[in-house]
Formats: C-alpha cells, structure tokens, sequence
C-alpha cells in the first residue's frame, strides 16, 4: 500500500495540467510507450518544456523510460498509478451504513486482494437508499 508521503509527491506532480495530460496520453499507449517526440507532437509542446514535464514524472515514479537506439520511450508505470488510485480508495464506503455505491473500485478486486472487505465486508453493487 501507497504511504501518504509518496501519494503526496505523486499528485504533486499529476497537478499540473501538461503532467496529466502526459499521463493520460501514456496509460492507453501500454508498456511500449511513446517517444519522447511523439509526446511532444501530440500534446503540441516544445521538446524543453516536455522534457521538465517527463523529468517530474518520472522523479514520482508515475513513469519510467527506456532507451531504444537514438529514441527515449516513456511509458506509464502501470503498478505505481494503481497503488496511487488504490490508496485514494482504501477506504471506500467503509463507513456507509447502506453499503457501497455502484462503482466502488474496492469491489473490482476479489476479497482475498481486499476487494469488499474495506466496503463493510459487503459484495454487493446495491445502490444506497435514499
């Protein structure tokens, strides 16, 4: 599980709006990742400016790079995003009397991985009541 302390460096560098848009751009692009130029081309940015931007990133450990002859690929560190959403959910609908909501991420995973036991213990996708 995440510290609070590594969270705190992570969405320090996710809040600027250049350094999620990188992230975002990279989760879908896999463990191949993108070049740096192709970074640069799609989100429009000078290649210094990204390079600040990627350096952060990977200071967080959001992403990690790679060398591929003359390239740099960079690419989402797919177990460090989930530990940051894992950590803000830790404790989903854990003190909800009616159980969780619909699309709480603790009940994607089975119990033996936590997954219902931080929403009550409840496996259900039931609504709350009103």
């Amino acid at each position: 599980m995440m510290e609070l302390y590594n969270a705190v460096g992570a969405f320090e560098a996710l809040a600027h709006e250049t350094r999620l848009g990188v992230l975002r751009l990279l989760i879908p692009a896999g463990m191949s990742g993108l070049t740096a130029g192709d970074i640069s081309t799609r989100l429009d940015l000078p290649p210094n400016s990204l390079s600040f931007h990627l350096g952060r990133l990977v200071n967080a450990g959001l992403i990690g790079s790679r060398r591929s002859g003359r390239n740099l690929f960079y690419a989402a560190d797919y177990a460090r995003v989930g530990d940051l959403v894992s950590f803000l959910a830790d404790k989903c609908c854990a003190e909800a009397p009616d159980g969780c909501f619909p699309h709480c991420p603790t009940l994607a995973k089975p119990p033996s991985l936590g997954g219902g036991s931080a929403c009550g213990g409840l496996a259900t996708n039931k609504p709350r009541s009103k």
